[in-house]
């Protein structure tokens, strides 16, 4: 039973530093992609070009103010969205 507990924990450890953190009021669109699930290159440039026109986000949540973008994509990437 302690092997598959290791390997749970490994695995979990795993999954979870598959991606990275990222500033999206800094970032590049290729970063963006990189690191963010379920953004491509198109939705990060999207992104790159909304913060571009309208200024920093200030939450997470106006991430859905871009098009392509829904809560289900924000919230999947909650923990590894910064904004400073």
């Amino acid at each position: 039973m302690n092997m598959f507990k290791t390997l749970f924990l490994i695995c979990s450890l795993l999954i979870s530093t598959a991606f990275a953190a990222v500033n999206i009021n800094k970032a590049s669109a290729e970063d963006i992609s990189k690191e963010l699930k379920g953004i491509g290159i198109v939705k990060a440039t999207a992104i790159v070009s909304y913060r571009d026109k309208n200024g920093p986000f200030k939450t997470k949540e106006q991430l859905t103010e871009v098009k392509g973008v829904g809560l289900k994509t924000v919230e999947k990437n909650r923990d590894n969205i910064l904004l400073k």
